[in-house]
């Protein structure tokens, strides 16, 4: 008796999270359609890190929000369950969010991009986070920017030099300076 096609199986949050851990893949599901890709390698966890420390203080000192990084599962729906590599949520009865329910509504997920996800980032997850409503950035480190995705836009906006970023609930804008983040990350230019 033959199996079913894999490709015909539409996979749920719930299946992704039963199967066995990994170390060296990343498993993902988006609208049912399972991606699996290499576990990040050092680069792409040092730019991770450092804009993680770079959003946190200013998220934090705006009183809006708490910043995580991956893995850690996000279930947009049944069927869609990722793991951004970093993604600020809105507090919680004015702390960071405690629980998966306590989280709300993301404020922000970013990717960072690799050969082994850029499809997946670029294309399949972007597609997702936008109708889910949620500013989405792409962290491009070999072009040296961001790309900065609005809901509702049909492209994105390009940011080498700094990004200016409003998120819900803050008084003011961020600025974050984009250069220092690369040179930190890559060294200089």
């Amino acid at each position: 008796m033959a199996m079913p096609a894999l490709a015909d199986h539409r996979w749920t949050a719930a299946e992704v999270q039963a199967l066995p851990d990994d170390p060296l893949h990343r498993t993902e599901c988006v609208d049912g359609v399972l991606l699996v890709s290499p576990a990040p390698r050092t680069l792409h966890q040092s730019a991770v890190l450092v804009l993680a420390v770079l959003l946190e203080p200013l998220v934090r000192q705006a009183g809006v929000g708490a910043v995580f990084v991956a893995p850690s599962d996000w279930v947009l729906d049944p069927h869609t369950l990722v793991q951004p590599d970093v993604y600020v949520t809105p507090l919680f009865d004015g702390r960071r969010p405690r629980t998966d329910e306590e989280r709300g509504h993301p404020l922000l997920f970013v990717e960072v991009l690799s050969s082994g996800t850029a499809r997946f980032d670029r294309v399949v997850k972007r597609e997702r986070y936008l109708r889910a409503g949620i500013e989405y950035w792409i962290v491009d480190l070999d072009s040296r920017l961001f790309e900065r995705w609005l809901p509702g836009e049909d492209r994105p906006t390009i940011h080498a030099v700094e990004l200016v970023w409003t998120p819900a609930g803050a008084s003011a804008p961020l600025v974050i300076s984009l250069e220092p983040f690369f040179t930190e990350v890559l060294g200089p230019v």
